[in-house]
């Protein structure tokens, strides 16, 4: 089919709440894209930050292979190999919690919501979240993202939810009170903006939470799997939380969430009170599995902190250069460039030259390389940009 062939299908069978971009993608390879005109693209925002350890990994494809072979899906009332050993693997790589798997990083969230609600008193109804989070489009995890522009058109919302400015601690401190179950909190704020959290507001929201008998809960569905040079986001900050969640990389590109708690945390989920039909099958297990072994056996956490410094290092010298880049901020492999003009025309041009990135909130690219990627892929992906951004000063008034 051609390119206009299949957008015409889309047109005519697929709901439209989706903004696509005029390209049919027909095949992924370690950090490029390929279409269907036969364009290749440096892909430096892969698949949404699922991709983390590139396209297509061989560990991946192989496992899903063979896996494929033996057991797709079993329901969650027999055992599985898979999901115990993948429950191991995150358990060890994180502070020996619990996990319970679902299909998405809103499920690993509605999951977590519930669990606190569980596992705290009553009367304790009320969740902290921060203003420009981004925790999901289910009701309750919508209502959780305190960004108005995602509840237009819902209203009303769902009771019991507190927002905060972000890195703001005596406003945390006001919105605390008995009445409150949990903080959930974005360790980075990736579609808010590639907002860093500070060491002292998250150990603030630990101090909190300990004092209040509140759960304290860190949405790692973008910073997980090793994308900050870590396992997990929260280990760069010297605390410790009652639940994590996680999604996006976990599966390296097939659709998996899982949620971490501690054990006195998970201990509150007995059966009945939360379930998901395909959450933790074989298959996305399996994959889960390679992705942990392929971040190892690869050295990526290694790769993630190196090439992630140098990455910073040459946008803050492209910042130099051009004066649209306000800031350059980020930790390991999630980078925002802060913008002092609109950036959804620059991200199309650089797609137009080969290079995909993304824009949030108007005016922050994103770069979130593959962990695979390597010195000569960020010097071409900077230099897309750079003549991108230079092509843009001069057309400017």
């Amino acid at each position: 089919m051609t390119t206009q062939e299949t957008i015409e299908l889309f047109d005519k069978y697929v709901i439209a709440n989706y903004g696509r971009l005029p390209r049919v993608i027909t095949k992924g390879e370690g950090c490029y894209l390929y279409d269907a005109d036969g364009n290749k693209i440096l892909d430096m925002f892969p698949g949404w930050a699922v991709s983390a350890i590139g396209h297509c990994h061989p560990r991946v494809v192989e496992a899903l292979r063979k896996q494929a072979g033996e057991l797709l899906h079993i329901d969650n009332t027999f055992y599985s190999e898979p999901q115990g050993m993948l429950a191991k693997l995150l358990s060890e790589r994180a502070f020996g919690g619990k996990c319970f798997f679902c299909n998405s990083g809103a499920e690993a969230n509605e999951a977590a919501l519930k669990l606190a609600r569980l596992h705290t008193a009553e009367q304790k109804y009320k969740f902290i979240t921060a203003e420009g989070s981004f925790h999901g489009r289910t009701f309750a995890t919508m209502t959780a993202t305190a960004q108005p522009k995602h509840h237009e058109g819902l209203l009303p919302l769902l009771p019991g939810f507190v927002y905060v400015p972000f890195n703001d601690i005596e406003a945390l401190e006001a919105a605390f009170s008995d009445e409150v179950a949990a903080v959930m909190i974005e360790p980075i704020q990736g579609e808010g903006g590639i907002n860093v959290a500070t060491a002292e507001y998250l150990q603030a929201i630990r101090r909190l939470c300990d004092e209040n008998g509140a759960v304290m809960i860190l949405d790692e569905v973008q910073t997980g799997i090793g994308r900050t040079g870590k396992w997990f986001g929260y280990q760069h900050f010297d605390i410790e939380p009652d639940i994590i969640t996680m999604a996006k990389a976990l599966g390296g590109g097939v659709a998996i969430g899982a949620m971490m708690a501690t054990e006195q945390v998970a201990a509150s989920l007995i059966p009945g009170k939360h379930a998901s039909t395909f959450g933790g099958n074989a298959l996305v297990c399996a994959a889960g599995v390679a992705v942990i072994e392929a971040i190892e056996e690869d050295n990526l956490l290694e790769n993630a902190n190196r090439l992630g410094q140098y990455t910073m290092d040459k946008l803050q010298q492209l910042k130099q250069k051009h004066s649209i880049i306000d800031s350059v901020r980020g930790v390991g492999m999630m980078i925002g460039l802060q913008l002092n003009g609109p950036g959804a025309v620059i991200v199309n041009k650089c797609l137009e030259n080969g290079l995909r990135i993304n824009c949030t909130q108007g005016t922050v690219l994103r770069f979130m390389p593959p962990m695979i990627a390597n010195q000569s892929q960020i010097d071409q992906a900077v230099e897309i940009l750079d003549s991108v951004l230079s092509a843009s000063a001069k057309m400017s008034p």
